[in-house]
């Protein structure tokens, strides 16, 4: 079971309404400032200092910022249409009864505690009844599932030995293909096994506590025996893995395994067996990302003790409901291990906080429909794909100005920018639920359902034609997407909010804060990964050889900048690893500005609150960077994520010149930069 954090950088903080007389509100905090900072020295402590000071982390959060605070509107919202969805006796089938009964299921406490494991002892009785290697390698293919996403790492582990992951072909854009992908883990990643700090060695003696106590909670005699057992498992099959660094190489990723080929390229399983119980044994060809670790994972599934792989698959049975679904006592087990162990959380979350969740995980675009209807109005939308334009317009306009770039690769650029699909606020097409059966008193089976359910719709897409409009976020969720197979953007509704972006506000504070976040969007259709797909979303070298060698140098300059941000004593960021988003960083804060300064028509910017329009846009940017963060969470953080802390992506303003201009941070200042030091990559 994964940790549930919201997003890798939470963040939290008030928009001031301070305005000038007949004229919009700055969009910045104010108090949040501390003018005891130098800018020059560490522009978020300037931009956030005062803030910094007074926020405090809720007891059921292991963060707080921006984020934070938008994502509680959009819950609140979410829950009040969630509660009000049973009103009026809604018809069966409806989305608005899927979403009562489902809710109510979960809310039900007492029942879920009579149920206890019950509702799961179907699934726990298939892995007691294995008796030889050809029905472990049932087991393991009737629990893929679609639960993995290689494009964000946070997403590469899966409690499932492999994840399926569908999308259009890495070299044939035209049709959907199955992607096989590492999984079996209990922990974040690898690292939790196999890093040897102290803090990494006590996570490690706590997880083998936990997995013995919720085999022991399900009634196990042997639990300490099979708790080791697991967690020696688990620990073999991080060996196997590859890293995040490594997994985030498309080109190590593009291996099409014929399904015939799998028992000569990974003996240990049975993989007739396997893709028969997966529901795959049609497909003629796997893309496998990392095929070493298939290769070695199957030889573990043949060598390792039968009894072994048995308790590994009742304990993440177990653990993938623990957290909620079948009782108090996993439930408390489960909050102290992934919450409270790994982010530091002291308090678990209300229940109806966490009902909200789980009905916009399972049945998202069914309450997006509603959510959408509610509160993201026409013109809201309409204003986000004005500024969309104008953002794609000033990147195709920096393209052509790029004095390193030569003309042939600057055709291609161009061409991909032309093409990216941009998607605001909401899908045109929504998904189908009236298949999918749910019950108000079967909380358990529910997810179960639902879960096949969405295995099911993706294993449908394969062969078929990509639709290039598809969403693969709800339209309540805080957040932002690029899909560098399908060229794409989705800027769901529930972000387009103040302060990320107010209607009222000033478009400084807009360009800073949302603006920055869709040229981000748009930038890693540019950073190291997304610039190795075409306009097509093909695999494909369009850069000259000069080209490309400027533009990994220029990376690796950022590698380096980012490599020297401490995040806790000993504690580094790994430029490499977050290598893409601190690119999309530097290149999204770089159009943003530029369109913000198109958008003034030529005219210049008021002054407001006693800012200049270039300050308060680099002030609206470090603002939505803002967050305060409990030290485990941190720690998880920087050896999981590929984004790195909020405050140091605060600091990406180093690297433009105009923020020196609108600053004036001095030479021999903290973050002061030569011109010839500041990265300029888009």
């Amino acid at each position: 079971m994964k940790s549930t954090i919201l997003a890798a950088a939470i963040a939290c903080g008030l928009a001031s309404t301070a305005a000038f007389a007949g004229g919009a509100p700055s969009g910045i905090d104010l108090k949040g400032i501390d003018h005891s900072v130098q800018p020059g020295d560490d522009f978020n402590g300037y931009a956030n200092g005062a803030w910094f000071k007074t926020a405090e982390i809720p007891a059921d959060r292991s963060s707080t910022g921006i984020f934070l605070q938008v994502f509680q509107k959009a819950e609140k919202r979410n829950a009040d249409l969630i509660k009000a969805a049973g009103t009026g006796n809604p018809a069966a089938g409806t989305n608005q009864r899927l979403i009562a009964d489902y809710y109510k299921a979960y809310m039900d406490e007492a029942a879920i505690e009579k149920a206890g494991l019950k509702p799961l002892q179907p699934e726990l009785d298939k892995v007691a009844a294995i008796k030889d290697r050809k029905a472990l390698s049932t087991a393991l293919g009737a629990q893929l599932r679609a639960d993995v996403d290689p494009i964000n790492a946070t997403n590469l582990d899966t409690e499932h030995l492999l994840g399926l992951f569908v999308a259009q072909g890495l070299e044939d854009p035209s049709k959907n293909v199955p992607y096989l992908l590492q999984g079996g883990l209990g922990m974040p990643n690898r690292d939790y096994y196999l890093k040897t700090d102290k803090d990494m060695a006590e996570t490690r003696a706590k997880y083998a506590v936990y997995v013995q106590a919720v085999l022991a909670a399900a009634g196990d005699k042997d639990a300490a025996a099979e708790a080791k057992a697991i967690v020696a498992l688990e620990t073999k099959i991080a060996e196997a893995h590859e890293s995040i660094v490594d997994s985030e190489d498309v080109h190590k990723a593009n291996n099409p395994w014929p399904r015939t080929a799998f028992a000569s390229k990974a003996p240990g399983i049975d993989w007739d067996a396997y893709f028969s119980a997966a529901g795959l044994s049609d497909q003629a060809t796997f893309v496998v990302w990392q095929p070493g670790t298939v290769t070695r994972l199957a030889a573990l599934v043949g060598s390792e003790p039968l009894d072994t792989w048995k308790a590994w698959l009742r304990f993440h049975t177990i653990n993938e409901n623990a957290s909620g679904l079948i009782g108090k006592p996993f439930d408390d087990l489960s909050f102290g291990f992934y919450s409270k162990t790994l982010n530091g959380t002291p308090k678990q979350r209300d229940r109806w906080k966490r009902g909200v969740a789980r009905v916009n995980g399972d049945l998202g675009d069914a309450v997006g429909q509603i959510y959408v209807k509610e509160y993201f109005p026409a013109t809201s939308r309409a204003e986000v794909q004005d500024m969309v334009k104008n953002i794609l317009k000033a990147f195709d306009d920096r393209v052509g100005q790029l004095e390193w770039m030569t003309p042939a690769t600057r055709e291609k650029a161009k061409a991909k920018i032309a093409t990216i699909k941009v998607g605001v606020g909401y899908p045109d097409t929504w998904r189908d639920y009236s298949k999918l059966e749910i019950k108000p008193d079967d909380a358990v089976g529910n997810h179960i359902r639902a879960e096949l359910a969405e295995y099911a719709h993706q294993k449908a897409k394969l062969g078929k034609p990509v639709d290039r409009d598809e969403w693969w976020m709800t339209p309540q969720t805080v957040n932002a997407v690029n899909l560098p197979l399908q060229n794409a953007l989705n800027f769901p509704a529930a972000i387009l909010e103040a302060p990320f972006f107010d209607p009222k506000a000033d478009p400084a504070s807009n360009y800073g804060s949302i603006g920055a976040v869709i040229g981000h969007e748009i930038s890693h259709s540019f950073d190291n990964l997304g610039a190795e797909f075409d306009a097509q979303g093909r695999l494909a070298n369009w850069w000259t050889d000069a080209d490309q060698k400027h533009f990994k140098e220029a990376g690796q300059k950022l590698v380096a900048q980012f490599n020297a941000y401490e995040a806790l004593p000993g504690l580094h960021v790994n430029g490499q690893q977050t290598l893409g988003e601190n690119i999309a960083d530097v290149s999204g804060l770089t159009i943003a500005y530029a369109a913000y300064k198109n958008s003034l028509g030529g005219k210049p910017a008021p002054v407001i609150d006693g800012l200049s329009g270039d300050q308060r846009f680099f002030l609206a940017f470090a603002q939505s960077w803002r967050e305060k963060t409990r030290d485990a969470a941190l720690r998880s953080q920087i050896v999981g994520d590929v984004h790195a802390p909020g405050n140091f992506r605060a600091q990406t303003v180093r690297n433009i010149d105009q923020w020196y201009d609108a600053f004036q941070p001095k030479a021999g200042q903290k973050l002061y930069l030569d011109p010839k030091q500041r990265v300029k990559i888009w």
